[in-house]
């Protein structure tokens, strides 16, 4: 099979290469997926899974991407509540070979159907950006109707997800980003907008809950924020302020059947829509990913026309 392996952590996407590589075989409580789309996150190859097993150990060439939309061509041993010729989308597990791949091994319960009438291409935006979104403000969050909340990059992909999540939660959203991102965060249904390069973000007045994706300066400063009893959550990494009189929450997404169907049913009622910034194909991938032009939401690899 094609496949994308990386070799060198500090070259990055540069030290990519498209290879030949046997099949994956499923192991126990596995299935095989041929794989019809990818999703790549920008920053993974920081991640220290990129390059390790479970066990420390070095793992590479390995081959990136995690998100994945196709198709059950076989079954481990032990597999249950999927079967051969099923379509099907999800996450793969951060230390095992990944979805840049013709096809990629999973472990079952990371994987939920994916109905006929959603796109691969669209299966593929769903997973990390839906599920963080889903886990950030849900489930750690804990939003509720009539709370405030202030979403960090409203206009990416994790971001985006977010706002649309939260104003059907019934909360008020503030977005944030670059002044060019001013215009996409009111499409996707934030009610206010704050410009980080411009505006005073001390201004925001006290919320319920921070969505706080960029970590840094923008994570300690939205520390002071969150109103008593509130809750400053976090997907780039452990939290170095907290909040004076809330509660502080950092965590890796994790992909779970159940909220994967939750989403995949707003994207098809048109609750829920994607943020895809650029799609490729997995020869043009590599090309894609040391592009210059820049492009806001998800890029997304299409391995199979």
């Amino acid at each position: 099979m094609k496949a994308i392996i990386v070799t060198n952590q500090a070259a990055g996407t540069s030290g990519m290469k498209l290879v030949e590589r046997q099949q994956p075989q499923a192991a126990i409580n596995d299935v095989v997926v041929e794989v019809h789309a990818s999703g790549f996150t920008w920053d993974e190859l920081t991640w220290p899974p990129s390059w390790t097993d479970r066990l420390d150990r070095n793992r590479t060439p390995s081959v990136p991407g995690h998100e994945l939309a196709g198709v059950v061509t076989a079954l481990g041993y032990g597999t249950t509540g999927l079967s051969v010729g099923q379509r099907v989308f999800g996450l793969a597990d951060w230390y095992r070979d990944g979805t840049l791949a013709e096809y990629v091994a999973v472990d079952a319960r990371n994987l939920a159907p994916l109905p006929g009438d959603v796109d691969f291409v669209v299966g593929a935006s769903l997973p990390m950006p839906g599920l963080t979104a889903w886990q950030g403000l849900i489930q750690h969050g804990r939003l509720k109707a009539g709370q405030s909340i202030l979403a960090h990059g409203a206009a990416g992909a994790v971001g985006s997800m977010a706002i649309q999540l939260a104003r059907e939660a019934g909360a008020y959203v503030i977005g944030t980003g670059r002044a060019p991102d001013r215009a996409a965060a009111f499409e996707f249904g934030a009610q206010e907008f704050v410009d980080l390069g411009g505006d005073a973000l001390e201004d925001v007045g006290p919320v319920d809950l921070v969505f706080d994706v960029f970590g840094g300066d923008i994570g300690k400063r939205s520390a002071a924020l969150v109103r008593a009893g509130g809750t400053l959550v976090s997907i780039a990494g452990p939290i170095e302020t907290r909040p004076a009189d809330g509660f502080a929450i950092d965590f890796v997404v994790e992909s779970d059947r159940a909220q994967l169907g939750e989403i995949v049913q707003r994207a098809r009622d048109g609750r829920l829509r994607t943020n895809i910034g650029a799609v490729s194909s997995l020869d043009e991938a590599i090309a894609a990913f040391n592009s210059t032009e820049r492009h806001k939401g998800k890029t997304i690899i299409r391995v199979r026309s």
